[in-house]
């Protein structure tokens, strides 16, 4: 099978993801780095800019045609469009199934192996749900609530997280002539550490007030929010870190 994850429609991408995880259940878990299926659910559904409880249904639509202890929606049949799904995919192996739910949010692991480097070993097997969760999970949660948040009441909202300018979304707004700046993270547990770029510092100083920093807590139970304004004044208190590493890399002349 030759897999093209860009043409795979959004519903597609989460009926394989419920699939992945009825099918490979605790090992799906542990590929990706998630602790529950809660975590996953929230990770995953946030990254994919849908609901958890979208992936949850539809690993519970294939429970039954696997041996795991879940039963699954064992009462009726499998829905036509998600039995065509499996029929698909059925043949897919475990590395490809997982190079595959990985590629839907994004993630390259090749991009992150000078950050993994860094890090202690026993870490590796948790960088794709780590990744999310500090990243796509946290914005498209962000995206999800900003609209009735009063904070940012009257204000649309421009992704600028591909355009490295030291802050994920551009607020505007017609009744405002100065937009706001909002810098998203995303935390694992409902307490943790975050971390500014020295871009982000330097948007956060410029900006003052009009920067805020958005930090969605507790992805592995039931993500919620808290909103700081001009972060570097207020009760957060930040401390330089300094980290050297080194990069290799291997030359030849032609």
């Amino acid at each position: 099978m030759v897999l093209t994850p860009q043409r795979i429609a959004k519903r597609e991408r989460l009926i394989l993801a419920g699939l992945y995880l009825s099918k490979y259940d605790s090992i799906a878990l542990k590929a990706l780095g998630f602790a529950s299926f809660m975590e996953a659910f929230n990770v995953i559904g946030y990254a994919m800019g849908s609901r958890p409880a979208s992936i949850k249904n539809y690993r519970d639509e294939f429970d039954p045609l696997f041996p795991n202890r879940r039963k699954g929606w064992h009462k009726r049949p499998i829905r036509d469009y998600c039995r065509k799904v499996f029929e698909e995919y059925k043949d897919l192996d475990f590395e490809a199934f997982t190079g595959l739910i990985e590629s839907f949010a994004g993630y390259n692991e090749n991009s992150w192996s000078v950050i993994e480097a860094t890090e202690e070993p026993n870490e590796s097997e948790s960088q794709f749900a780590k990744r999310l969760i500090t990243g796509m999970a946290a914005e498209q949660y962000f995206e999800s609530v900003q609209s009735i948040l009063p904070e940012f009441s009257g204000y649309g909202a421009e992704n600028m997280t591909r355009l490295g300018c030291g802050y994920d979304f551009r607020l505007r707004s017609e009744a405002q002539k100065d937009f706001l700046a909002v810098e998203v993270k995303g935390l694992r547990e409902r307490t943790g550490s975050l971390s500014l770029t020295p871009k982000e510092h330097e948007v956060a100083t410029k900006l003052r007030h009009r920067f805020f920093l958005f930090v969605v807590r507790n992805f592995q139970e039931t993500p919620f929010h808290e909103i700081f304004q001009d972060p570097l004044s207020g009760a957060l208190q930040f401390r330089r870190a300094e980290r050297v590493t080194v990069q290799v890399s291997w030359l030849a002349s032609v």
